[in-house]
């Protein structure tokens, strides 16, 4: 009944937290939140989680949080993000007594909000003090990210861990803490898992030591990367006290195989391992294969120092492997990947990038013993032929994912097996496969009704009949066909009537490209939040004007070096699109008025060099 509140009066508070808690999305907080001061209360006790730019914010800051927020587990800090005092929503009407009511709370909600942060905005980032008053603040936090604060110390670090004895997951990342500040946190947070701490200059291995001595036994997460005073003795301690690890990933030049042999021997629950390490040989992964045989994802980039046989060994123990990473291992030959897919018959993810040493026969054995491959990504092989895919098509019927980036000898046969084959393909990235055509994307279209992101990068061959061929079998959410230079309006169009989910369009370095490609695109596609059109010559301010008419969710628009776009065009995309988040163009096109209005979204792209 209209003017009577029955929520507020029949409901307890008890209740209304129970409701909020279920809520999904932070936008959905959000709009609660902005009914009455009773919800917004509420709601404030339901956040589990905080997000914050620490860069330009003071200590005190966080003791507003503290206050408003009390029972959050989660705290995301960011240096290199900057706080934005909360913007004005809506146009402001000449007499605010014919307004919508709810829409004159919430500019009282965002200037109440303004002026607290306002108060509170200062040019410091967050210190020890901060770190103090978190812990005080939050007593019960369980996750802390820390991202590039490098005004924190071990004093901080020291004084937050002796407040957060609940704390589960840290990252540290970027930051310069001291040895003192990470044997704290090994001394009072007994229930750590997880501890991110890559680019962490300050440490040696004495923190890590001494960590690992105090709660080793819970850790189940280590990430370490340009620790340069970390040696093998660090890794050694967690060898020790880290029995039940299960992630490590490991960037580093200065370890060698003892430490990872200790890794290997002593944490048998080990299932993702990432290597970075240049010095490390076939041994590590020898012992792999032989201890670790719960491993399930496995990453190896730039390893010079070892062959074949640790894959052999990988092949023959880790029969629980499902995900393998290959980047630039130049010793590696078509016989460690054969081994490696005629072992590991769960494999689901497969990523060969820059090794030289594999080709056709090393794909052919995974698509032979894999049938649950269900992404398969090919970077920079140029020895891997189409008979390699046209095995995958035949035995991988569940592949979802396929990229493929300057494979210059996979042609349309390729594709076109692939199409036939894996019919529940969902994504299909290609960039500078310059043997692929029109024929191969038709394929995709007649065959694969469940594609929904598709790339086509500088691929000279495709033109308009692949795009018309896929605007009738697919739609599709996400397209990039930049660089294509034989699509012009028809393929485009053609998208904009068959696939009105789109959300993101790349047409960028397209020369056949008007005004009335916008236009059905305005039409067709309401859903669109991301276009990018740079180096578009003939799309023009009315072209703009009638994509911007009906895309009103529009958040991201590229737009640079295109020659019949005006100061005009960019002032229309500004003001049509309220959600706009992101508009790259050069500062030339720009005016006076649009640089006061929305300073904030607009990118500029230097030309006056």
């Amino acid at each position: 009944m209209r003017g009577r509140d029955r929520i507020n009066s029949c409901l307890p508070d008890e209740l209304m937290v129970e409701i909020f808690q279920r809520l999904g999305s932070k936008s959905a907080h959000d709009a609660c939140s902005l009914v009455c001061k009773r919800w917004l209360g509420l709601e404030r006790l339901t956040r589990a989680t905080l997000r914050v730019g620490a860069s330009s914010t003071s200590d005190r800051f966080f003791k507003l949080l503290a206050a408003r927020f009390t029972n959050v587990r989660n705290v995301h800090v960011d240096e290199r993000l900057s706080i934005s005092l909360p913007a004005r929503l809506g146009r402001r009407r000449r007499n605010d007594q014919f307004a919508d009511p709810a829409l004159l709370f919430l500019r009282m909600h965002e200037e109440t909000e303004r002026k607290s942060v306002a108060d509170v905005s200062e040019s410091s980032s967050l210190s020890d003090d901060g770190l103090a008053v978190l812990g005080e603040g939050f007593p019960k936090m369980e996750k802390l990210s820390l991202i590039w604060c490098s005004n924190i110390s071990s004093v901080g670090l020291r004084s937050l861990a002796e407040r957060c004895m609940f704390l589960k997951s840290l990252d540290l990342q970027g930051c310069y803490v001291g040895d003192q500040g990470l044997a704290a946190v090994g001394e009072c947070c007994k229930q750590l898992e997880e501890l991110n701490l890559r680019f962490c200059e300050g440490l040696t291995d004495k923190g890590l030591v001494q960590l690992t001595a105090g709660c080793g036994r819970s850790l189940k997460s280590l990430g370490i990367a340009a620790c340069a005073k970390m040696t093998d003795a660090s890794l050694e301690a967690v060898g020790s006290h880290c029995q039940y690890l299960e992630t490590l990933s490991l960037d580093s030049e200065f370890m060698h195989d003892i430490g990872l042999l200790s890794v290997a021997r002593g944490c048998h629950y080990l299932k993702v391992l990432k290597l970075h390490c240049a010095n490390v040989t076939d041994e590590t992964l020898r012992t792999v294969g032989r201890c670790c045989l719960s491993l399930e994802e496995l990453a190896l980039h730039s390893f010079q120092r070892f062959t074949d046989v640790g894959l052999h060994s990988v092949g023959n123990g880790c029969k629980s492997l499902k995900s393998l990473t290959l980047t630039d291992c130049n010793f590696l030959t078509d016989n460690g990947l054969g081994k490696v897919a005629t072992g590991c018959k769960q494999l689901t993810h497969l990523e060969v990038n820059g090794c030289h040493g594999i080709g056709t026969l090393g794909l052919e054995s995974v698509g032979k013993s894999c049938p649950n491959l269900t992404e398969l990504a090919l970077l920079y092989c140029q020895r891997i032929g189409g008979r390699a895919l046209l095995e995958i098509g035949r035995g991988c019927k569940f592949l979802q994912a396929l990229h493929l980036v300057d494979c210059s000898i996979i042609g349309d046969d390729a594709i076109i097996s692939i199409a036939k084959g894996c019919k529940n393909l969902r994504r299909l990235h290609i960039r500078r496969c310059y043997e692929i055509g029109d024929k191969a994307i038709v394929a995709i279209g007649r065959h694969c009704k469940s594609l929904k992101d598709l790339s086509i990068r500088f691929c000279d061959r495709v033109g308009d009949r692949a795009l018309i061929a896929i605007g009738k079998g697919c739609s599709l959410t996400d397209l990039n066909v930049s660089g294509c230079h034989q699509i012009g309006d028809p393929g485009i169009i053609a998208i904009a009537r068959g696939c009105p989910q789109l959300r993101s369009l790349d047409v960028s370095v397209l020369q056949r490209l008007g005004d009335i490609a916008l236009a059905k695109l305005g039409e067709g596609c309401p859903l669109l939040r991301e276009i990018i059109i740079s180096h578009c010559r003939y799309i023009t301010d009315a072209g703009l004007s009638h994509l911007v008419r009906n895309c009103s969710m529009l958040e991201t628009c590229h737009m640079v070096y295109c020659h019949g776009i005006t100061s005009a065009g960019v002032a229309t995309v500004i003001s049509s699109c309220p959600n706009i988040k992101k508009v790259l163009v050069e500062k030339s096109k720009v005016s006076e008025r649009t640089r006061r209005r929305a300073g904030s979204v607009i990118t500029y792209l230097c030309v006056d060099l």
